[in-house]
């Protein structure tokens, strides 16, 4: 007998199957580009000119990093990350492209963080140490909270951490950088000025404004009088709620209304939001606490969070007003408040576990109220839903920001009214809107045209990558035909790079229609088929239950081999697999309207 010769490499259909695959990319249509050669050919900024380069967030919500460069200094703001979306299966994370900024470790002075949310730091353990582990700026709890993460990444350089308080002024290189308090979610957020020599830089990363009726308090007036007397050269201000018309809800509100519910609720109350609302968190605790109620803290990121704010003193509470979950039964219910993780349905979190009853301490019952302080992050509708549905089976009574006139949840980001009163306040001579998809900084960019005024000249709308600069002695804003390279990057498992688009595409098929497998033996000799080929189907169609569509299929194998190799001698295994796997999908297409994956194992005998 002769030995057997093996052709096990999975060949998709030829070129006739890729014309009914279309390659569809998973980047957004953007203005016509020029893109050197290589990143090295992107020449410095010349003549005193200042460069700014957003390698990520101002095409999506997320994964936020700027690039600020003035001759042989580079300071980066923010190295943030996106979660993955329907255009990546199988993709964890969406990073900042920083090919441009790994191509010029040496001339970066560091690293400036804004504040402590994921889009914001979550690309530190990928990037940093790509791009030479610069020193890093941030205030007390933002550094505390990436340091916890890069916990998760014991193989990484240490982090070279540097805190900065309000007022502060550092140098890096020869640019001097002031540091500003901002209203967010979160403690220690921090807005940015870059002193150049015409003028100020600034962005206040994410920012509201605490107001009365529309009118912003005295510490948020006396705060950004600051730059009354200031020259500001460009302004960099996030868009995320410019649709949004007037002011949003402060979080004062939100934490009035809830202290009025954690007093008044009879039963149990369990409040499902985000770990990275530090400062809504913190409020609950202290308002459970002065109204004798105990706190049972669920969901690790909440449990971390919570320890890292009571470690720094944001958080002081009696020992005893934090409890186990194990300790809760020692309580009336009427005592208990439990903070959990999982408002947006994630399926392992504390909050979904205790919907279908596989929580380990956790029951709910028809006395308990569950609040949802969060608003429904798109894309995660069906999740919320099925969470609601969950809850309410078991008879819980369910508050929502949008089932309710009372308001238990506000944006982080401030809306329409805020931005305009900011650019007013800031008034400066350039402006760079970001922050948000292309359309929000279309309406940013609109709004500053029609109620501030600011000539269309004064005013770029960019992408990812594009490169920005202030000319003449800062008298011109101008967008470069180079740009920096923005190919998706991406976090998939252990490996950190491009995913091709072929890997994306074929994730989507085998989502969609699945794959199916054709193990065929041929006689070396005579082409013929050895045996019946073996089938297997996963994700396409039910083997048991399809029998005759299996039948026809072994047909269309046995023709389609034994035609291409008819006088073929030698056999050219390749084109023999390229021919069935175009025949059998073609076949299964007119069969079934599916187009799965179809590869072709072919073992030569």
């Amino acid at each position: 007998m002769n030995p057997i010769t093996q052709n096990t490499t999975n060949v998709r259909h030829g070129s006739s199957s890729r014309d009914r695959y279309p390659r569809r990319s998973f980047s957004r249509e953007r203005i016509p580009r020029v893109m050197p050669k290589k990143v090295s050919d992107v020449i410095p900024p010349i003549g005193g000119n200042i460069r700014i380069i957003p390698l990520g967030g101002v095409e999506e919500v997320g994964k936020n990093m700027t690039v600020v460069e003035y001759g042989e200094d580079i300071i980066i703001i923010d190295v943030g990350f996106q979660f993955k979306d329907g255009d990546t299966p199988g993709v964890d994370y969406i990073l900042p492209n920083t090919k441009y900024l790994e191509d010029r470790k040496d001339k970066i002075r560091g690293v400036i963080i804004t504040h402590g949310h994921l889009d914001h730091i979550g690309g530190i353990p990928y990037i940093m140490d790509r791009i030479g582990n610069p020193p890093i700026y941030t205030r007390l709890l933002t550094s505390i909270l990436i340091n916890k993460r890069q916990e998760e990444f014991p193989h990484l350089p240490t982090l070279d951490m540097k805190i900065v308080e309000k007022e502060e002024t550092i140098t890096l290189g020869k640019l001097k950088v002031e540091f500003f308090t901002v209203t967010h979610t979160i403690p220690d957020a921090m807005g940015v000025m870059i002193h150049t020599p015409y003028g100020l830089v600034v962005t206040p990363g994410d920012v509201k404004l605490d107001h009365f009726d529309g009118v912003p308090t005295d510490a948020e007036v006396t705060e950004y009088n600051r730059f009354k007397n200031q020259k500001v050269l460009l302004l960099m201000l996030e868009s995320t709620n410019v649709d949004n018309p007037g002011f949003s809800t402060p979080e004062r509100v939100v934490h009035e209304n809830l202290d009025e519910i954690i007093k008044s609720i009879h039963g149990r109350l369990v409040i499902g939001t985000f770990a990275s609302l530090l400062e809504r968190v913190i409020k609950i605790i202290e308002i459970a606490e002065k109204y004798g109620k105990k706190i049972v803290i669920e969901g690790r990121s909440m449990k971390s969070n919570v320890e890292i704010v009571r470690h720094i003193g944001m958080l002081k509470v009696k020992p005893d007003t934090i409890i186990s979950s194990e300790d809760m039964v020692n309580y009336p219910p009427d005592r208990i408040v439990v903070l959990a993780t999982g408002a947006q349905g994630d399926e392992f979190a504390a909050l979904m576990r205790m919907s279908n009853k596989t929580h380990k301490y956790f029951k709910i019952t028809p006395r308990d109220t569950v609040l949802l302080s969060s608003s429904i992050i798109p894309g995660n509708e069906k999740a919320v839903q099925k969470l609601k549905d969950n809850l309410s089976r078991q008879g819980a009574k369910i508050i929502h920001y949008r089932s309710s006139d009372v308001y238990v949840h506000s944006s982080g980001h401030g809306n329409r009214g805020e931005l305009e009163w900011l650019h007013r306040k800031i008034a400066p001579k350039f402006f760079m809107p970001m922050h948000g998809s292309h359309y929000m900084l279309r309406m940013h960019e609109d709004l500053v045209k029609s109620a501030v005024g600011m000539p269309v000249e004064s005013v770029i709308v960019p992408d990812n990558g594009t490169i920005l600069e202030i000319q003449n002695q800062g008298n011109n804003f101008v967008r470069l035909k180079e740009t920096a390279p923005d190919e998706v990057v991406t976090v998939d498992g252990f490996s950190v790079g491009n995913v091709q688009e072929m890997v994306i595409r074929d994730r989507k098929m085998l989502a969609q229609d699945g794959i199916f497998l054709i193990v065929v033996s041929i006689n070396t000799r005579t082409g013929k088929l050895k045996k019946s080929p073996d089938i297997i189907s996963r994700g396409f169609v039910y083997l048991r239950e399809s029998q005759d569509l299996l039948s026809a299929a072994r047909m269309v194998i046995k023709k389609s081999v034994e035609n291409t190799t008819h006088n073929m001698n030698p056999i050219n295994f390749d084109f023999v697999k390229s021919n069935l796997a175009d025949d059998v999908g073609r076949f299964l297409f007119q069969k079934t309207a599916k187009k799965p994956i179809v590869i072709p194992v072919i073992l030569g005998v």
